[in-house]
């Protein structure tokens, strides 16, 4: 990216002082310049250096960026060509393209290169050569690269010579190989291993793995030969003295080998990686080798560390033959019990670095002993290695099942356990479905899912296309405006009070609903606006007189008076909110502690209440006082004047009740010494700072600055959670809080009003789950809340997929695929992942596919979500191949567009039977629809395609002579065994 960026900029920068100089570049100064910007192997942005010619220059060129890859003629070549022919680069001769140490392609004639991506395009490997992998960008034959080639590769082997019998083996396989994939073979050379094959149309063209071990000396026979002693004619020289015995000691157990790696490879990574660790194992050799395998360990290291220093700074040199793959384990399963040695033995035993052997052993079952491996037993014991290996230790299966390897879900034991053992548990992901007796209302579950999610759907949205490869996925996103989010909150309230009224609904599930009902209601309050089109022409001085006024008053408002409004609104909601708590309170104060009950009905603000109260008890003075309680600062100044002229005095507080003067420094706006022995909830505290401390027309974002400020200050309760604050929820009883952990949605809320266009909250731990609920797994209101406030403006954050994933997560446990998708395609866009969002809805549909096929309702909301087609196809066509069904498999294959698969499924196993049973129509149905696409579909003309040739070589007999037709049938037996044979 470097040598890139710097090509990229040099050019600009040269355009840019040429376009001031106005110097007009000759065809000979162009020509010098730009091949010397073009030895860096980069092909950079042209349209300022040549603004007349490169722009269409650059179009025409083909681009080819791997280090290991050319071309001929080269790119300096053709940008120069192209500068004298402007249409040189559409008909290139005998253009090559190949990769150093693999091989190269000659296409015949003149070739059109205009444009091509060779990096994508042109792929070589061991031993084959893949040209248009992509089956669907590949053009007609005679076309781009897709026409008459010669194929030069070259077969990495590393000894080169070979006798004559040997060269003529190979060349006899190779001729075998190259005719069965439909091309010519022409020539091998066995003095550099490349053979020469002509083909008349691409796809992949190489050999196979049966046939690289058919070809490939064994490395068994190989000795290890030192790479510094070359002989005259440039080939290493072998040192008889180096070479190993061949009887060298058994590997025991070899973890590379077990893993299928290249012991010897890994070995020489580790050389480079731990020296240290090295020199160990050679010290180990030097006390029990002889010199000569000494003497060759460390040569051995060091021409490691030659080569690897070499490659690492030569990196433009062609790469290094690879060795060719052979088997590296022979397992006895005759011999595998319990009473066996269970050795691991090594087929190339000689190969590098004599590896010594251990004795070591680690922990062992018999094997007639149930393990997870075996069985399906929770609480078992395991070996740790293995169990650690075979999985990232913890995993979720279907339906909140867990298995993992720590302390069971909500045990409250502190003593550590054992990693190895296992733990199967379920984990009621559908929690809030279920009743007072854990069972699963179907009620609960439309109500708690369906009803909302209905209603989510039913608002407005707009769209935005998302290509996923050749398909497009349209990402949907509510769209909403402050005018209509009373509306939409009263709505989902409806919804929840409708819940509310399910019997045997826990206690701890009604507090929930109830908070939930509070939060849209506080919601609404806060985040709604109303038309003003003009000014109110009165207003109530008190907070209540003024809503009054609201609801009987013209909708004419003045923008002025909002603040205000809103203000009693909140006013109204935080009254509504701690009314239980007062109750409460005041039941359970006796009848001769009436101050203390006066004090009660004040943090709730019923000042109605406690004036009759006063009165009735003939304390009228108190009673006037109460009925100015909150109203203007002056009265609260006079009191407070009043209680400082008393102090000064020394008058004597005890002769006055303690609640009287607590009442008095409330009145005074004197909060905390009118709470001093008293313990509230944050709701109260925050009533109280907003009714008697603050001026009456202070707005609500200040209220709610000054409440954090004294929460900062540790003098205001902490807004704690609902099911914390109400203390009835049992499952929360060991549970510990952080100051700034979890805090109560309605304060978030508050916090999100007050802080506008700077947040104050973080919005991952406003839209946690244990903002609302005690359920870490409850996401299913708290995401509709997310979605709203996000719809009308509120806040924008494309980084809440977990509280996405959470809902997903509850509604595939209640097998609610379509909603599922329905919520996955509202997952944020986030340009890192563009392709988040196709990657799970094709994750749920294979997964959860035996479900929503089998629900015509959940499929076909799926369609209507604009999910492709053929997505749908490919999860049914996994499916049904998973489970046998073959011919439906086959079905689906041919509507996802897959036809290789089909092709294969369909020859290999269901076309026999359909043959055998006469049932032509289907099989030429099949065959026939599949040849419309037979150039994607590999060895076509050895599988379906003779089944179309039969059956059109059989109408033509049939047409001709039918007495023709008696002999058919016979051909078709011996058609399918002998496709029988080849399958």
């Amino acid at each position: 990216m470097a040598s890139a960026s710097g090509t990229l900029c040099e050019v600009r920068s040269t355009a840019s002082e040429l376009s001031r100089s106005g110097t007009d570049l000759d065809a000979e100064n162009c020509d010098l310049h730009v091949t010397s910007l073009y030895k860096k192997r980069r092909v950079s942005s042209f349209s300022d250096f040549l603004p007349h010619d490169l722009r269409r220059i650059e179009d025409s060129l083909p681009s080819l960026h791997s280090p290991d890859y050319y071309m001929e003629p080269c790119l300096e070549d053709m940008l120069r060509m192209e500068l004298l022919d402007p249409s040189y680069c559409s008909r290139v001769p005998d253009f090559v393209v190949g990769r150093f140490g693999y091989g190269c392609v000659r296409f015949f004639g003149k070739t059109d290169v205009r444009g091509l991506d060779l990096d994508q395009i042109v792929k070589f490997h061991r031993h084959e050569v893949i040209v248009y992998e992509d089956e669907n960008n590949k053009p007609m034959v005679g076309q781009g690269l897709n026409k008459t080639a010669e194929v030069t590769l070259r077969l990495q082997i590393d000894n080169l010579d070979l006798e004559k019998h040997q060269v003529d083996g190979i060349v006899k396989k190779l001729r075998h190989s190259m005719r069965s994939q439909g091309a010519q073979f022409i020539a091998f050379d066995p003095s550099n291993g490349e053979w020469k094959f002509l083909v008349d149309h691409f796809s992949r063209f190489g050999l196979s793995e049966d046939d690289e071990e058919d070809i490939i000396v064994d490395d068994a026979t190989r000795v290890v030969q030192d790479p510094g002693v070359m002989d005259d004619g440039g080939n290493p020289e072998i040192d008889e003295d180096m070479q190993l015995d061949s009887n060298g000691p058994l590997l025991s157990h070899s973890l590379p080998a077990h893993l299928g790696l290249d012991p010897t490879k890994m070995k020489e990574m580790r050389m480079l990686m731990f020296p240290a660790e090295e020199e160990e194992e050679l010290e180990d050799l030097r006390r029990t080798g002889t010199n000569q395998k000494q003497a060759f360990a460390k040569e051995y290291i060091r021409s490691s560390l030659n080569n690897s220093n070499q490659r690492m700074t030569n990196r433009s040199s062609p790469p290094v033959v690879q060795k060719t793959p052979v088997a590296l384990l022979e397992y006895n399963s005759s011999t595998f019990d319990s009473s066996s040695s269970r050795t691991v033995l090594m087929t190339q035993e000689n190969k590098g670095l004599p590896l010594k052997t251990t004795k070591r052993e680690g922990f062992k079952l018999e094997i007639k002993q149930e393990t997870p491996v075996t069985g399906s037993h929770s609480h078992n014991i395991v070996d740790a290695a293995l169990f650690m290996g075979r999985s990232f230790r913890v995993g979720w299966g279907p339906g909140g099942i867990l298995v993992h390897s720590g302390a069971p879900v909500g045990s409250n034991d502190a003593q550590r356990v054992l990693s190895s053992v296992i733990n199967v548990e379920k984990v009621a992901i559908d929690k809030v479905v279920r009743d007072e007796n854990s069972k699963v209302k179907k009620e609960l579950v439309d109500f708690a899912f369906d009803a909302p999610l209905n209603l989510h759907k039913a608002l407005n949205y707009e769209e935005k296309a998302v290509e996923v490869g050749s398909f497009q996925l349209k990402l949907l996103k509510v769209v909403s405006n402050r005018l209509e989010l009373s509306d939409i909150c009263r709505s989902y309230i409806d919804i929840i009070e409708r819940q509310l009224d399910v019997p045997g609904l826990s206690s701890s599930t009604r507090l929930v609903l109830m908070h939930q009902v509070m939060v849209w209601e506080l919601i609404k309050v806060l985040f709604s606006e109303r038309e003003n089109s003009g000014q109110l022409k009165s207003m109530a001085a008190d907070e209540e007189d003024m809503m009054q006024d609201i609801k009987e008053g013209p909708p004419e408002v003045d923008l002025e008076a909002l603040p205000l409004i809103r203000r009693a609104q909140f006013s109204c909601w935080l009254q509504e909110s701690v009314c239980h708590r007062v109750q409460e309170e005041v039941s359970s104060v006796n009848d001769s502690g009436y101050l203390e009950h006066l004090f009660f009905l004040l943090t709730g603000r019923q000042l109605d209440a406690a004036v009759e109260l006063a009165a009735s008890k003939g304390d009228v003075r108190l009673a006037c006082l109460l009925s100015q309680a909150g109203g203007s600062t002056v009265n609260r100044s006079d009191v407070a004047r009043q209680l400082d002229i008393w102090r000064r005095n020394g008058m004597d507080f005890n002769f006055i009740e303690k609640e009287r003067i607590q009442l008095y420094e409330l009145l005074a706006g004197n909060i905390h010494g009118a709470l001093r022995g008293i313990n509230i909830d944050w709701k109260r505290f925050l009533g109280l700072l907003m009714w008697y401390h603050l001026p009456s027309d202070t707005a609500l974002p200040v209220v709610f600055r000054t409440y954090q400020h004294l929460l900062d200050d540790g003098k205001a309760p902490f807004p704690v959670p609902i099911y914390i604050d109400e203390g009835s929820v049992e499952e929360n009883a060991n549970l510990s809080l952080s100051r700034v952990e979890r805090f109560d949605l309605s304060y978030y809320l508050m916090l999100l009003h007050a802080s506008e266009e700077s947040q104050l909250c973080s919005l991952k731990t406003m839209f946690s789950t244990f903002s609302s609920t005690h359920d870490p797994l409850d996401y299913h209101m708290i995401w509709h809340q997310r979605a709203i406030l996000e719809a009308v403006g509120v806040f924008n954050s494309n980084d809440l997929q977990a509280l996405d994933m959470g809902l997903i997560s509850q509604l595939l446990c209640q097998e609610q695929c379509h909603w599922a998708i329905y919520v996955a395609l509202h997952m944020a866009y986030h340009d890192d992942y563009p392709y988040l969002q196709a990657i799970l809805i094709r994750e749920i549909l294979f997964q959860y596919c035996e479900s929503w096929s089998s629900q015509e309702s959940q499929r076909q909301f799926i369609e209507d979500l604009g999910i492709p087609l053929q997505w749908l196809h490919e999860a049914m066509a996994v499916y049904f191949n998973y489970h046998g069904d073959l011919p439906r498999a086959v079905e689906h294959f041919l509507e996802c567009e897959n036809w290789q698969k089909a092709h294969s499924i369909f020859m290999t196993s269901v076309v026999h039977a359909l043959f055998l049973s006469a049932n032509d129509s289907e099989v030429w149905k099949i065959a026939t629809f599949m040849e419309n696409h037979k150039s994607e579909i590999e060895n076509w003309d050895l599988g379906a395609g003779i089944y179309v040739s039969f059956y059109v070589l059989r109408s033509s007999f049939q047409e001709d002579n039918n007495t023709m037709a008696d002999l058919l049938p016979g051909y078709g037996v011996v058609l399918n065994a002998i496709l029988t044979s080849l399958t």
